[in-house]
């Protein structure tokens, strides 16, 4: 069974944004905000932890084995082809 959205103008948003983002969580169904009757964005809740993908911050930690100047170019200015 697909659940449809729940359609609040922009301005309800604004005034009851907790209250909707707390309905939201606890039915799972998403909101999508209009403005003047046209649809401006969609408002879901984020998937249980078990479903998010990893995440890529972290994940090259305890790769760099030696790391001498960070302020050095990573190539030779005689490397680059914009400069022949």
């Amino acid at each position: 069974m697909k659940m449809t959205a729940r359609h609040v103008s922009a301005a309800e948003f604004k005034a009851k944004c907790l209250r909707i983002i707390k309905e939201m969580n606890g039915n799972g169904q998403p909101v999508t905000i209009t403005n003047r009757g046209r649809p401006v964005a969609v408002l879901s809740p984020i998937p249980a932890s078990d479903e998010q993908p990893s995440p890529f911050i972290g994940m090259m930690r305890g790769t760099v084995l030696k790391y001498e100047d960070p302020f050095e170019p990573a190539a030779s200015p005689s490397d680059w082809s914009a400069l022949r």
